[in-house]
């Protein structure tokens, strides 16, 4: 019973941490696995921000354990209002996990109003599907 209390306590602290750390970063990402109801660690994902008819790189990052990234968008800085692209390399991640999928990468496009003080950005993936949405 005590060795259940422990490991409920580290996840509770684990999810505080990592709440109180994404509350300071106006953006995050989670990327779970619908094969395997899994959080998929180690998916590289780059963000950035339409400038005109381009787009610039603002950051990048790799999902942590918990198939988090919480703070995506670049230290220090505001969250400016505009389009930005999420791009998630699921094609290298399914690649190193010896699975075949039909998407190297999924863009996500969304517009940053400045509506909300946190956009939340999650990704259901499987190898042949994805669904994603604004989360908070």
């Amino acid at each position: 019973m005590n060795a259940l209390k422990t490991l409920f306590a580290g996840a509770v602290l684990s999810a505080l941490s990592s709440a109180v750390f994404a509350a300071g970063n106006p953006l995050s990402v989670h990327v779970l696995n619908l094969q395997d109801g899994l959080p998929s660690a180690g998916v590289n994902v780059t963000l950035e921000k339409q400038d005109g008819e381009h787009w610039s790189k603002l950051n990048t990052g790799t999902t942590n354990e918990q198939g988090r990234i919480t703070a995506l968008y670049p230290e220090g800085k505001a969250l400016e209002k505009g389009t930005y692209r999420v791009t998630f390399k699921t094609g290298e991640w399914f690649k190193n996990h010896q699975a075949a999928t039909f998407f190297p990468e999924v863009p996500v496009i969304f517009a940053a109003d400045g509506s909300v003080p946190h956009y939340h950005i999650p990704l259901l993936l499987s190898p042949y599907g994805f669904s994603t949405y604004r989360g908070n």
